[in-house]
Formats: C-alpha cells, sequence, structure tokens
C-alpha cells in the first residue's frame, strides 16, 4: 500500500497545503459572519462591544437611581420645610389688659379660677362662649385649656404670617423688618405645626388651632376593617386558585376559575374613583340599611350608609386583588417536592396546605398584605365618592360613624386659601408617613420572623 494510500490527507497539506489552508481560514470567517463564536481579533472586539453597551445600561439604571433619591429627598425637604419655622401672631387685644385687674401682666400668670373668672365674665358679649360653657362649665376646665380659650375667644390670637424653616434659619433679620412694618403690633416665634395638640384636637377653621385628631382615628378604622375584610378573603382565594381549582374536571368549573382569574389579574390596575363608584353603588345605597346601622336599632346611628364601614368595605374592595395576586405567587413559589413529602407521608390536601404549604408561603404573603396596607391607608378618592366628611369635629365612635380620614383632611386643607393651612398640610403629611411606616414596619417584623422561624 503506497503512502498515499496510507494517509489520504496528507495530499491535501502537500504541495497545494497552504492554498487549503487559506480556504479553511475563508470558510470559517464565512461562518463567523452567520453568528458563531468569534475568533481572535474578533472575539476580542465582541467582548469590549458587550461591555460597553453593559456599562452604558450600569450607568442609565445608576442615574434613575440617583435621579429617583433626588426627587424623595426634594419632596421631604419641602414638607419638613413648610412644618417648621417662624410665625407671626397677632392678637386683638393686649394680654396685659385681660392680665392686669388680678395684678399680672400675662395670661399664662393667672392662676385656673382667675382665668375660669375671666372666661365667665366675658360669656355675656360672647356666644361662643355661653355654648362652651353649658358643655363644660369654665370652672371643672383644665388651666390649660382654659388658657387656649382665652387666646382664642378674647385675645383672639391668630397667625397672620407664617415662614419656611430654611427661610427662617437663614434670613432671620429680614423677616424680622418684614413683620414689624406690615404687623407692628405681631409677636414673632418659632413654632412647630407637628405638636400634642395638634394630634390630639379636632379640626378647626383657624390654622394655628386645628388639629388631626379625628382625621387620624378616620384613617387607623377604614384601614382595620379594609383588612379585616381584605386579607381572610384574599388569602382564601388564593388558596383555591392556586391549590384546589386545578385539580377539578368539571367544565363548567374550569371555565369559571379561569374568569375568576382573568379578572383577578384586571381588577389590579382599574382606577381606584371605579371602586368608589361601587361602594357607593353597593354598600351606601344598596346596603344602606345595613351600613347606617339602622338595621341594629343603634342610637345614634347615620341616616344613610355613608359611614366608617362602607368605607373600609369599598377599600376593602380596591386593595383585595393586590392581596390574591400576591398570594396566589407566594404559594406558587413553594417547592412543589414539599407537598409531595405531605402526600408520601399520608397528609390530606388541606393537611398539606395548612402544615406545609401555608407557613412557607406567608412571608410572601405579608409583602401584598404590606403594600395593601400601603395603598389603604393613603387613599382618598373613593373615600370622598363613599361620602367621607372634609370637615367634621366629632371623633368616630364605631363603625357606623360618620368618618373623615387624614389624606382627606390633608386635601382640604391644601386647597384653603389660608397660607397657615399649607404648613398644616405639610405637618399632616409627616404625621401620615410616620402612621403608614409603623404599620409596615410592624407587617414586616412579623413577616421576617415567619421566614426565620420556617
Amino acid at each position: 500500500m503506497s503512502d498515499a494510500q496510507k494517509n489520504p490527507d496528507q495530499d491535501m497539506f502537500s504541495g497545494s497545503g497552504q492554498e487549503s489552508i487559506t480556504a479553511i481560514r475563508e470558510a470559517a470567517e464565512k461562518i463567523n459572519d452567520y453568528g458563531t463564536i468569534p475568533q481572535g481579533e474578533g472575539l476580542i472586539k465582541n467582548v469590549q462591544g458587550r461591555q460597553t453597551k453593559a456599562s452604558v445600561w450600569r450607568n442609565i439604571f445608576f442615574s434613575a437611581t440617583i435621579f429617583g433619591l433626588f426627587v424623595l429627598a426634594t419632596l421631604l425637604y419641602t414638607i419638613v420645610d413648610d412644618a417648621f419655622g417662624l410665625i407671626a401672631v397677632q392678637v386683638a387685644i393686649e394680654e396685659e389688659t385681660i392680665a392686669a385687674p388680678f395684678g399680672k401682666t400675662e395670661v399664662e400668670q393667672l392662676t385656673q379660677e382667675e382665668m375660669a373668672q375671666v372666661l365667665t365674665d366675658a360669656t355675656g358679649s360672647s356666644g361662643s362662649l355661653r355654648r362652651m360653657n353649658r358643655e363644660v362649665p369654665f370652672t371643672e376646665r383644665s388651666q390649660a385649656e382654659l388658657e387656649d380659650i382665652i387666646r382664642v375667644e378674647i385675645l383672639k390670637e391668630e397667625v397672620v404670617r407664617s415662614f419656611a424653616f430654611t427661610e427662617s434659619l437663614f434670613n432671620r433679620a429680614a423677616i424680622e423688618a418684614q413683620v414689624a412694618e406690615d404687623f407692628p403690633r405681631a409677636e414673632l416665634r418659632w413654632n412647630s405645626w407637628i405638636s400634642w395638640d395638634f394630634l390630639t384636637t379636632p379640626m378647626n377653621s383657624t390654622p394655628a388651632l386645628a388639629g388631626i385628631r379625628t382625621g387620624i382615628l378616620g384613617t387607623l378604622w377604614v384601614t382595620a376593617i379594609a383588612m379585616l375584610f381584605a386579607i381572610p378573603l384574599g388569602i382564601g382565594a388564593a388558596i383555591y386558585l392556586e391549590e384546589y381549582a386545578a385539580d377539578t374536571k368539571n367544565p363548567f368549573l374550569i371555565r369559571f376559575n379561569s374568569l375568576v382569574q382573568t379578572n383577578i389579574s384586571n381588577l389590579a390596575g382599574v382606577p381606584s374613583i371605579i371602586y368608589g363608584m361601587l361602594g357607593l353603588a353597593v354598600f351606601v345605597i344598596a346596603l344602606g340599611y345595613f351600613t347606617s346601622g339602622q338595621f341594629f336599632s343603634l342610637t345614634g346611628a347615620a341616616t344613610n350608609g355613608r359611614t366608617i364601614l362602607s368605607a373600609g368595605l369599598t377599600v376593602g374592595l380596591l386593595v383585595l386583588p393586590l392581596i390574591i395576586i400576591n398570594g396566589q405567587e407566594a404559594i406558587r413559589a413553594v417547592p412543589r417536592s414539599l407537598r409531595q413529602a405531605s402526600y408520601g407521608l399520608g397528609a390530606t390536601k388541606w393537611q398539606t396546605v395548612w402544615n406545609v404549604v401555608m407557613p412557607n408561603a406567608i412571608p410572601g404573603m405579608m409583602t401584598g398584605i404590606i403594600l395593601a396596607m400601603s395603598r389603604a391607608i393613603g387613599e382618598t378618592a373613593p373615600l370622598i365618592v363613599v361620602g367621607a366628611s372634609t370637615f367634621i369635629l366629632t371623633d368616630p365612635s364605631g363603625v357606623f360613624s360618620q368618618f373623615t380620614t387624614l389624606p382627606i383632611q390633608i386635601f382640604n386643607w391644601t386647597a384653603r386659601p389660608q397660607a397657615q393651612f399649607q404648613n398644616a398640610a405639610a405637618a399632616g403629611i409627616i404625621v401620615l408617613l410616620v402612621i403608614m411606616v409603623s404599620l409596615n414596619g410592624t407587617a414586616i417584623w412579623i413577616r421576617n420572623r415567619y421566614q426565620r422561624s420556617g
């Protein structure tokens, strides 16, 4: 046998071997043009190009993050800047005029009996003082309460001008000159619109005396009812759709489950005002006899269904799709091997769901509940449609009470022409954020506790 027969490839690289190598390289370059892995310099250029693209996208994402933080910081700065600062306070009657008959110069130097005497003497010329004295006699009120009444009803103390925190801090001299020129009788003082009185007093038509107690109580009532309604119903629906709906062989139930799942996904994107119209039609009008408390023959029940119960149920419907969808995702994330191990030990479907699936899904479900609670606390539009009051002086005493909420109160203040109400609104926003963070922090703590125990 010849050498060529022994090695047929030898002739390929002998004689015209260089031409063969060139042809192979050209074929490889053609193959690279069609998207195969590049070689040599092509590989280096390809890697550098992909690294450049990755760097560009990383910078874009980083810039978006910085911009978001800047917007958030600007928002917080604006709110805090309006919630603190100097105010110019002016009175119709000087304090010395009130305190002089008792040998003193300021109202705060008067004793409780002396303050009560001042107010009693003034009841003859003031209808509001007569009404206050009938409700609670001045002799039975605290000294702090009497002093506040004197300043509002007799001295008629009012805030005639307010200044932002930054302006008050860095431009004090100009502010003092301006106040001295515009309001010669006014007193300039530092003020925090967030105070204990601000938290514990009801609404008032005077900005300096306006409080948010009624709004806070209404917000807590509405949120509690919404969560009590939405959480059990939402988790129950999520369990059924994920664990039981797929097991049915009934064609009607299959179509029904598919319809329910589709509508839940769609309802998550419906504007909140639509839920307000739904709540008005169902809970206020159709079920008003029940939601007003008349069915239960309660004393002092509302004459219509515009109550805390209607508002809570409306907000509960609003956040229900959010809880269901997050609950389904949490259940779906539980490994199937855990279910199979439970069935292998002889557990029933419900035992598996209750003892295996739910403990592992609760942390994920809590994420949905946290998001739902945050949305419920901040809702305004559906509550206005359902009938929340923009100005109310009485605190809610039960689920059948008329109500307002803190977001609605803030919205009402921002629409007022007095500039001082903008400061009160900023203080209300800070309180609302603190409430929301506190409730969400509690929910996060519960979620983390379940994660550690799991």
